[in-house]
């Protein structure tokens, strides 16, 4: 509105432009066919138009498309700056630790906001591990799977992952974004219902997004409204249908942990499979990190479980499903992502192997993340501040506003503290928060550090008095 038009020198709200398309119409093959919707008072028309791509018309529409594009992108990045959710990449010059330094400062920065939780991203028998797997396999395959994208070492990693998860096969992905996409289009039908839980990860709503399968949505861990629900997705026809209980294990934006006893006694009483995202727990939680299921001493008991390789378990790339072999199968001959992206380079996969080495050997490292995560919770709930979550190391503190969130990031990097304000749209408008993240490689030091710099910060900013 009120765009002057560059074609018919008018303003935008008396000619609306709408598209063009090249069309049968058109007389030279180099012509374009344009349909122009115009008002004249009350009048509502459509007109076409043939014109030729060297006229000086086809010149004045094209950059009419051009500015229109231009304009609608430069008002959304100005609302994203208005309403403070404007999000910079500040440039790391060092490796991934729990001490790093940023582009242009010589200063040492204290890390607390990596998925880095067992501090194995810098790991040297890692490192060690993904060197030696480029002499040997190469720094790629240059192929899809089950062309020519499989070497031993992937099949190797595979088995490790279903050893470790006690399931009978798994499959790699490139991320675990791509395992989210490629199993509910995979396995469910058009007479099939995917429950799935309202704070559930991104990857996981546009993976349900992707199949036909009939959608429900129930209350944040609300076992009650799941029961709904599940009630609702029964018909007088019953035969052949597949009923599908998606949830994070542990939500990585508010540290919350799934309910996975009650999920899975509902589950059983109304004859439902159940899925759960295990980013946020592989290797690190539960006793000898196992996740979820083994937080809860259940380890087996759930149908599907995808994880990540880019957080604890080294922290480079890749993702992947793990289950039994029929779902595996199937997945390997049906599953878009995975027949349609290249296999995960070498070095990824020996550091993969590695990191699940390093875990089995070192039963102590998900203790430490416990015990660092305990004691950082109870000194910012004993200074005032608002945590979110259960006993996990996600810990936001919440601040609500998005530019205090912001400001607060800014004050703590001052102080040699590098965290995050998170704000619409990672997280609903009003819910801002600082998303802390406590690693193994933490030190009782750098943990009081961090303590420290949060009280003179939050009473600075007069969150807390």
């Amino acid at each position: 509105n009120g765009l002057q038009c560059r074609v018919c020198e008018e303003r935008g709200s008396s000619c609306l432009f709408a598209q063009h398309t090249k069309t049968r119409e058109c007389e030279n093959d180099d012509d374009i066919c344009y349909s122009w919707f115009y008002r004249s008072g009350s009048d509502v028309g459509v007109q076409r138009t043939c014109l030729s791509v060297k006229s000086p018309e086809y010149n004045l529409i094209k950059g009419l498309i051009a500015d229109v594009i231009k304009y609608r992108l430069n008002v959304e990045l100005d609302s994203i700056r208005q309403a403070g959710t404007w999000k910079s990449e500040r440039i790391i010059s060092t490796s991934q630790s729990s001490h790093i330094k940023i582009e242009n400062s010589k200063d040492d920065l204290l890390n607390f906001c990596a998925n880095n939780y067992l501090g194995l991203a810098n790991n040297r028998e890692i490192i060690t591990a993904a060197k030696q797997a480029l002499d040997d396999y190469g720094s790629g395959l240059s192929s899809v799977r089950f062309i020519c994208g499989t070497q031993t070492i992937h099949k190797q990693l595979e088995q490790r992952i279903s050893k470790f998860h006690q399931r009978e096969d798994a499959i790699l992905y490139i991320s675990c974004f791509d395992a989210n996409a490629g199993i509910f289009e995979t396995l469910l039908k058009e007479q099939d219902y995917i429950i799935s839980d309202e704070l559930n990860h991104a990857s996981i709503i546009d993976g349900i997004r992707l199949c036909k399968a009939k959608r429900l949505r129930y209350k944040h861990k609300d076992m009650s409204d799941l029961e709904l629900k599940l009630k609702e997705s029964f018909n007088e026809n019953n035969d052949n249908i597949i009923r599908l209980i998606a949830t994070d294990g542990v939500f990585s934006m508010d540290g919350t942990i799934a309910p996975l006893p009650d999920i899975k006694c509902l589950a059983d009483k109304y004859h439902a499979l159940v899925f759960v995202d295990e980013c946020h727990a592989t290797g690190f939680f539960g006793r000898t990190g196992r996740g979820t299921e083994e937080y809860f001493n259940m380890i087996g008991t759930i149908d599907i479980i995808n994880s990540t390789l880019g957080k604890a378990l080294g922290g480079a790339a890749g993702g992947y499903t793990t289950g039994s072999k029929a779902l595996i199968d199937l997945l390997r001959q049906r599953s878009r992502p995975y027949l349609f992206s290249n296999t995960l380079p070498p070095p990824i996969v020996a550091s993969a192997i590695k990191a699940i080495d390093l875990i089995e050997n070192n039963p102590s490292l998900p203790g430490r993340v416990a015990e660092n995560a305990s004691y950082f919770r109870t000194e910012l709930q004993n200074l005032g501040f608002k945590i979110l979550g259960d006993n996990h190391p996600i810990c936001p503190v919440m601040l609500g506003d998005a530019r205090l969130a912001s400001r607060f990031a800014d004050e703590m990097l001052k102080r040699g503290i590098y965290v995050i304000g998170f704000s619409y749209p990672v997280v609903p408008k009003d819910r801002a928060r600082i998303r802390v993240q406590i690693s193994a490689a933490h030190s009782k030091i750098d943990l009081q550090q961090c303590i420290q710099a949060f009280a003179e910060v939050g009473r600075q900013l007069e969150v807390i008095k």
